[in-house]
């Protein structure tokens, strides 16, 4: 081979392991940018966020309540019903639960359902009634059937309210006609109206045959009862009306209240009803403190021999009931109710911000649902769900926040777990 050829095969080899050095230089070169541009995406690229998880645990371990069953003492005889508003259904039953004669507690319904047509606001005295011959009439019916009354004369008159008290607090039976009447027109209109209100209200064991309860037709179940002594302590007027032990009325002077009971034991309602067929009967209210909160009972004894004896018996029951209610702390502050996990290994909990008291009655449970983000990235102390603590008819909720930040994953995980960090 002449040195022309011998040179002109040496540039070539020259030239090609020139263009190799160049290709495999760009290779190194791209693997490199590929490889740094992974290094550090993995390690600035925000890192996945946790999935939420609660812990069903602990949520079942604050569902227990502690304090024991409650109870109710009753009488040997007669049927009752108690309830607290608030707390739905009945704390405790007594006896028979099917209706039976009221007497004069027959006088709420009365009261209730001339306020529905003839309504009053808190303090107010309401419109004047000048009473008649026809009122004079009702008193003189009564009177002949040894009902309860008060005096009226033709052309004396109270304001609404007063005759109000009047009905209420001595339980006059002719100023029950007189109010109805002066509602509805007459008294077969007014009791028209009150099936309806009474049927509105889904209280079906009620029946009322007249105005006053000495119709032994006029009748109720203790359950139902109860209901209505919620309504009419609902009501300012009526609840304000009850809790007096007196009033001076024009024209018929001092009456006094027929609730014995009255500002003891707590008492501060309702009504009283007395007949041969419904024998003593109380439709009672008693506000007490369980802790810093008020609890209004409200309940009903009928049938009773006397009301001394009646009156002995519901001071019993009221202690016992009473007794029954407990302030119970549901919740703390720092309670763990669920957590979060991170691909990572962290976990960190959800906890309650705050404590969440209320007052239960017996061994009432309590239920725990808590609601969080499906993932999280948020730092220790923020939002990130609630939980709802249901006892009896109280609801509460109360902010879940993180006990902890969520930490960095580090270097390594980023870089060994990429499927991880881009999903």
């Amino acid at each position: 081979m002449d040195e022309s050829a011998t040179a002109s095969a040496a540039l070539r080899r020259q030239r090609e392991y020139r263009r190799r050095r160049r290709l495999v230089a760009a290779a190194v070169t791209l693997v490199t940018l590929i490889c740094g541009t992974f290094l550090v995406g993995t390690q600035l690229f925000p890192p996945p966020a946790a999935p939420a998880t609660f812990d069903t645990a602990t949520i079942n371990a604050a569902t227990s309540v502690p304090g024991s069953k409650a109870s109710v003492s009753w009488p040997g005889y007669g049927s009752g019903a108690v309830g607290a508003v608030g707390y739905p259904g009945l704390l405790s039953t007594h006896g028979d639960q099917s209706a039976v004669p009221i007497a004069s507690i027959t006088k709420i319904v009365t009261a209730l359902v001339v306020l529905r047509a003839k309504p009053l606001n808190a303090g107010d005295a309401g419109p004047a009634i000048t009473f008649t011959n026809a009122d004079v009439g009702y008193y003189n019916d009564q009177l002949a059937q040894d009902g309860s009354v008060a005096p009226v004369t033709a052309g004396s008159s109270l304001t609404e309210n007063q005759t109000l008290e009047a009905m209420l607090l001595p339980s006059a039976n002719n100023y029950a006609t007189s109010l109805a009447v002066w509602a509805y027109g007459s008294v077969p209109a007014y009791l028209a109206a009150a099936h309806a209100w009474l049927g509105r209200r889904h209280l079906s064991h009620t029946s009322v045959a007249d105005t006053s309860g000495i119709s032994p037709q006029s009748m109720s179940s203790p359950a139902d009862l109860v209901t209505l002594g919620e309504l009419a302590l609902a009501n300012p007027v009526l609840a304000s009306i009850v809790s007096q032990p007196a009033a001076d009325l024009p024209g018929i002077g001092i009456v006094k209240n027929t609730n014995q009971l009255l500002g003891t034991t707590h008492v501060d309602g309702i009504k009283t009803g007395t007949t041969a067929q419904a024998g003593a009967c109380l439709l009672f209210a008693a506000t007490v403190n369980v802790g810093s909160q008020p609890i209004v009972i409200v309940g009903v004894l009928l049938n009773g021999a006397s009301h001394p004896q009646l009156d002995t018996d519901i001071t019993a029951t009221l202690r016992t009931v009473s007794a029954g209610f407990h302030q119970t702390q549901l919740v703390r502050a720092g309670d763990t109710l669920g957590g979060y996990h991170t691909a990572w290994g962290q976990t960190v909990h959800v906890v309650a911000k705050s404590d969440v008291t209320a007052v239960v009655w017996s061994d009432t449970p309590t239920t725990v649902t808590a609601t969080a983000k499906p993932e999280a990235t948020e730092v220790i102390g923020d939002s990130v769900g609630t939980a709802t603590l249901t006892t009896g008819g109280h609801v509460a909720t109360v902010p879940l926040v993180l006990d902890a930040s969520f930490s960095d994953p580090g270097p390594w995980w980023r870089a060994f777990h990429p499927a991880d960090m881009f999903g």
